[in-house]
């Protein structure tokens, strides 16, 4: 059994995550300060007495090292996330991504070289115009004057501090690229697509598309991510590389509406909104996101599968369940 430290653990995918750890046998440490994680997302957990909850800030360098000083591995999930936070908001971004990071691994390194996995994204690929992306490809960032950019930017110096520290100090850390991962608990708040549409079309329509709706994304299951997750680090190859996580199932914006339409009530019609009106003026988007996941196929044996009519199915499910319960209160 080992004492694990999950900052963002009350977010969605961290909670998923930290579920499993705790399935698993192990003790696990969350850290959030609950900005864009909740507590119900632990519901049910909370009273397991393996669980500890810490609510703070990972800019809080006293805290971290407060949290991290008795725990095995380190699962660093924290961070500002969603395309409208970080278009609204990119000082806070690029002081929340980048700071504590580096805090993080250099307490790592100091409390025995810690295993490490740091949660990326796709973001950092850019505008990159292969028609799937590996994970050895460039980064094509559009301009600083875009504060788009600002969230692939800040991750991607995550990922040059995390493989330098396991470089010069033989941390063993994993990095994961993550794809729109998509499942219960996540919100549609911060520009997540999915909820929203599931949400929206719950409510009776429209379900808005931005722009043309012909942009290509890829929707893996939080099940699959966090059991690639918990592979990877238990896998010694993974460390110092980094890793596609994701489908590879590539579907359009307005495939994915239309979908959703099915499953709640055919009879709801899409809007399109410009993305100056969903932005701003200054936003730049990316037409397709496909990854290469051989490399996690190779390393850990599997990759994400589980279809996107299952996903939709699964997510809508869920949704209805927590309007019921919140009806009956």
């Amino acid at each position: 059994m080992a004492r694990c430290l999950v900052t963002g653990g009350a977010g969605f995918i961290g909670s998923h995550l930290t579920e499993n750890l705790l399935a698993a046998g192990h003790q696990v440490v969350v850290l959030d300060n609950l900005s864009t994680g909740q507590q119900d997302n632990l519901k049910g957990l909370l009273a397991n007495p393996n669980l500890t909850f810490r609510s703070g800030s990972i800019t809080d360098p006293v805290l971290l090292a407060e949290v991290v000083h008795d725990v095995d591995a380190i699962y660093h999930l924290a961070a500002a996330v969603g395309v409208k936070l970080v278009a609204d908001d990119p000082v806070r971004t690029i002081e929340t991504n980048i700071y504590p990071t580096e805090t993080l691994l250099r307490l790592a390194v100091q409390g025995g070289c810690k295993p490490f996995f740091l949660a990326s994204t796709s973001e950092v690929f850019g505008k990159n115009p292969k028609e799937r992306w590996t994970e050895e490809d460039d980064l094509h960032l559009g301009p600083t004057s875009r504060p788009r950019w600002a969230y692939g930017c800040s991750k991607a110096i995550d990922e040059f501090l995390a493989l330098a520290y396991y470089r010069k100090y033989g941390l063993p850390v994993v990095i994961a690229r993550f794809f729109n991962v998509v499942g219960p608990r996540q919100v549609g708040h911060y520009g997540m697509v999915i909820p929203r549409f599931v949400d929206q079309a719950l409510n009776g329509g429209p379900v808005v598309v931005y722009d043309d709706g012909g942009q290509i994304r890829c929707f893996a299951h939080v099940r699959e991510v966090v059991e690639s997750i918990m592979k990877l680090m238990g896998t010694p190859a993974a460390a110092g590389k980094v890793f596609n996580i994701g489908s590879d199932e590539p579907w359009s914006i307005r495939e994915l509406a239309e979908a959703v339409i099915a499953r709640v009530d055919p009879k709801i019609r899409i809007e399109y909104l410009p993305y100056s009106q969903a932005y701003g003026d200054d936003f730049e988007d990316v037409r397709r996101r496909v990854p290469d996941v051989s490399r996690l196929e190779q390393t850990i044996g599997t990759k994400p599968r589980l279809g996107l009519e299952a996903i939709l199915d699964d997510i809508i499910a869920w949704k209805r369940q927590q309007r019921a319960s919140t009806t009956a209160r």
